[in-house]
C-alpha cells in the first residue's frame, strides 16, 4: 500500500455510474413488482452501501478509511439501468474506489436478481463521472512565479558545529512547489539580527514569501516569536495552527512550538521548527493552501 502517513484529511467525494442493459420486458417487470426474487432497486442500494463501506476488503491497495456519506440512484430507461452512486469522506486519499465499487456491485445486484427472467443482461460501463477534493483542486494559479528566502536560526549551524538540513529541505520543497530561492542564509539565534534581516527581505527585497526554521521552542535562545512580534503588520496565526494540528497528530510535543506567521507589505513570513522531519510535516500541513494567500495579498480576492 502506499504510505499516505504524511497527507492531511480533506473533503473527498466521487460519483461513478454504472450501466446494465436489459430488455424492456425486465424494465416493465421491475416497475410492476414482478421480478420473482423482489424488487432489486432498494436491495441493489443496500449492496452498493455495503460495498463502498467494505471496498478496501475486496481491492487489496485501496486504504480502509472512514466513510462519512454513501448514496445510490436508479434511472429507467426504455431498454437499460443507469446507475449512479456518490461516496464522501474526509480522509487523507480519494473515494474514487469506493464510488466505482458500489456502482458495480448494484449492477451485479440488479443482475442476480433479474437474471431469472433476462438472460440477456449485460453491464455495459462503470466510469467516474466525479471526484474531488485532493490537493489538485487547491493548487492556484498565480499571475507570476513566487520568490522567497529560507532563514535557518541556530547557533549550532552558525558556528558549524551542526550540518543543516532543516533549511535545505525547505529549499529542495520550494523548488518542487516552482518556487524561486533567491536567499538561503544562516543566522545565530539573536533577536535583532534576525529581525533586521526579516525586515530587509520584506521592505528592500520586497520578497513573496520567507521560511525560516528554528528558535521557535522554549529555550532562552529561542527568539524568533519575538522579533517576529516587531516585524509582522498582520497576524495569520491559521498558517501555523493548521502546522501544529498537523504535527501533533503525528509527535506530542508539536504542542510546545511558539511558531508564528503573519504579513509584513507583501511579504508573507512563516515560522517553521528547526528539525528536517518538523519542517516536513509543516509543508506538507500548509501546501497547497498557503499559495492561495497570494490572491488575497495581491488584492484578488478569495
Amino acid at each position: 500500500m502506499r504510505d499516505i502517513s504524511n497527507k492531511t484529511t480533506t473533503l473527498r467525494t466521487a460519483i461513478a455510474k454504472a450501466t446494465l442493459k436489459v430488455s424492456p420486458q425486465t424494465i416493465q417487470s421491475i416497475r410492476e413488482g414482478k421480478i420473482p426474487k423482489g424488487d432489486p432497486l432498494p436491495v441493489a442500494k443496500v449492496a452498493a452501501i455495503q460495498a463502498a463501506k467494505n471496498t478496501s476488503q475486496i481491492i487489496p491497495y485501496c486504504h480502509p478509511l472512514p466513510v462519512d456519506f454513501v448514496d445510490c440512484r436508479f434511472d429507467l430507461h426504455a431498454d437499460s439501468i443507469e446507475i449512479t452512486t456518490e461516496v464522501k469522506a474526509i480522509y487523507k486519499t480519494g473515494v474514487e474506489m469506493e464510488a466505482l465499487t458500489a456502482a458495480s456491485v448494484a449492477a451485479l445486484t440488479i443482475y442476480d436478481m433479474a437474471k431469472q427472467v433476462d438472460e440477456k443482461m449485460e453491464i455495459v460501463g462503470v466510469v467516474l463521472v466525479k471526484k474531488k477534493g485532493g490537493k489538485s483542486d487547491f493548487k492556484a494559479k498565480l499571475d507570476r512565479p513566487l520568490n522567497a528566502a529560507v532563514l535557518v536560526l541556530s547557533d549550532s549551524v552558525s558556528s558549524g558545529a551542526k550540518e543543516d538540513t532543516s533549511g535545505k529541505a525547505i529549499v529542495d520543497r520550494l523548488k518542487t512547489k516552482g518556487v524561486e530561492v533567491v536567499e538561503y542564509k544562516i543566522l545565530p539565534d539573536d533577536a535583532e539580527t534576525i529581525q533586521e534581516t526579516l525586515i530587509r527581505f520584506a521592505d528592500e527585497m520586497k520578497l513573496d514569501l520567507v521560511f525560516t526554521t528554528g528558535g521557535t521552542g522554549l529555550g532562552p535562545r529561542d527568539t524568533i516569536p519575538e522579533a517576529m512580534a516587531k516585524v509582522i503588520e498582520l497576524e495569520i496565526p491559521g498558517i501555523v495552527e493548521a502546522s501544529r494540528v498537523h504535527g501533533q497528530e503525528r509527535l506530542p510535543m508539536a504542542m510546545l512550538s511558539r511558531a508564528r506567521a503573519g504579513l509584513r507589505g507583501r511579504t508573507i513570513i512563516v515560522n517553521l521548527p528547526g528539525s528536517k522531519r518538523g519542517v516536513e510535516e509543516s509543508l506538507d500541513a500548509i501546501f497547497p493552501g498557503l499559495f492561495h494567500a497570494f490572491f488575497m495579498v495581491w488584492g484578488g480576492g478569495h
